[in-house]
């Protein structure tokens, strides 16, 4: 776009660093797509369009058209996530206005901390035993959560370990809350609100998998929008950027980059299906002081931009279009039309969890010429 095409559409080869789960690969392809003189509704209903006609040609299915869209702060409050499952309800419920000061130390310190205490209604699920509950407070455990706080609500009261806690009024309280019923199980978790989001983000749909209530041939679309344009980094201790420097501000949170960064919004969409990320993109910085106020603002010197990314800066002042785009995961999109788990499935040299390829037995020892020629010499 800023060497003035206007618009452009391809497919590509990626290569990334990161870790491998079942939705991610070393190595996976791109449906890329950018577009010169558009705001975010544009792609939007561009990428509508082609999802609609794919999955009709494809599986000959319908889509219905507009998809759902929610912001990343509502995302995180509802469902602990930034790519929540639509298929099914057990909606995240904050309850820390009514434990403040609770005679339950757990509950009223992560509050008092600065932190949150939040439940899930796992409907018809208080005939789990004790022994599939404390298996559900180890998963969450893997999420950074201490424990999970629970309640089953039976028709003759409550079976807790947290009961005892409580007045009568404070357990009605609760149970009112989160419109609990007889046979329904509340599970709580008390912590740091992203440690919070993260377990019963999880939780809910480890839940939902447990009573075997997705169905893989349900699709349900959502849009995320409005994401944060940084994140601070404590290891580092300064502010990074959320999905790129390049990703542009919402016009009426310019003004609050340098004095409150973590409260500003970036025109970032990602697409999400079934709880899964299958896409995602921005509108882009096309003004060279707003982008060099990026640059500054996450760490990097006047010398240091040009010195990375002075290209750009040098062709931003000659004018560039406002655009935007956006990609898909190929690989993850054609997982999930198939009904698959992993996308180990449906590539065809996969690579395993250290990255290695066993088919073509990659990586392997490299002759010492091929190394000479390409300048690289292996370090011990």
């Amino acid at each position: 776009m800023v060497a003035g095409y206007d618009r452009y559409f391809q497919i590509a080869k990626c290569f990334r660093d990161e870790d491998l789960r079942a939705d991610r690969q070393p190595e996976f392809t791109q449906i890329d797509l950018e577009m010169s003189f558009v705001d975010m509704d544009d792609v939007i209903t561009v990428n509508e369009g082609f999802i609609r006609r794919l999955f009709k040609e494809a599986l000959g299915v319908e889509v219905e058209t507009p998809f759902l869209r929610m912001s990343y702060r509502e995302a995180m409050e509802r469902f602990g996530s930034d790519k929540p499952d639509m298929r099914f309800g057990m909606e995240l419920v904050n309850v820390s206005d009514l434990v403040e000061g609770c005679g339950f130390r757990v509950f009223a310190d992560a509050v008092a901390g600065g932190g949150s205490v939040r439940a899930i209604n796992a409907k018809g699920c208080a005939r789990f035993s004790r022994k599939e509950i404390d298996s559900l407070g180890e998963f969450v455990k893997t999420y950074g959560a201490k424990g999970l706080a629970w309640i089953a609500v039976e028709e003759g009261g409550v079976r807790s370990s947290i009961a005892k806690f409580f007045s009568e009024e404070e357990m009605d309280a609760l149970l009112k809350r989160t419109s609990a019923e007889p046979g329904d199980l509340v599970l709580f978790v008390a912590d740091r609100n992203q440690v919070v989001f993260d377990s019963l983000g999880a939780l809910r749909v480890e839940i939902a998998k447990k009573l075997g209530i997705l169905n893989d041939r349900e699709y349900r679309f959502l849009w995320v929008t409005e994401f944060p344009l940084f994140e601070f980094d404590e290891e580092e201790d300064r502010w990074v950027a959320k999905h790129h420097p390049f990703t542009s501000p919402m016009d009426e949170d310019i003004e609050f980059l340098e004095s409150d960064p973590g409260r500003v919004r970036s025109k970032a969409y990602d697409i999400v299906l079934n709880g899964t990320e299958i896409g995602g993109g921005s509108i882009r910085i096309h003004m060279q002081d707003l982008q060099q106020r990026m640059f500054r603002l996450l760490g990097l010197t006047e010398e240091e931009a040009h010195a990375k990314f002075g290209y750009l800066l040098e062709a931003f002042r000659y004018g560039v279009p406002p655009h935007g785009g956006m990609a898909y995961g190929l690989d993850r999109l054609v997982m999930l039309m198939a009904g698959k788990n992993s996308i180990r499935d449906v590539i065809a040299f996969p690579k395993v969890q250290n990255a290695s390829d066993l088919m073509i037995e990659a990586p392997d020892t490299v002759d010492p010429k091929q190394l000479e020629e390409l300048h690289l010499r292996v370090m011990e």
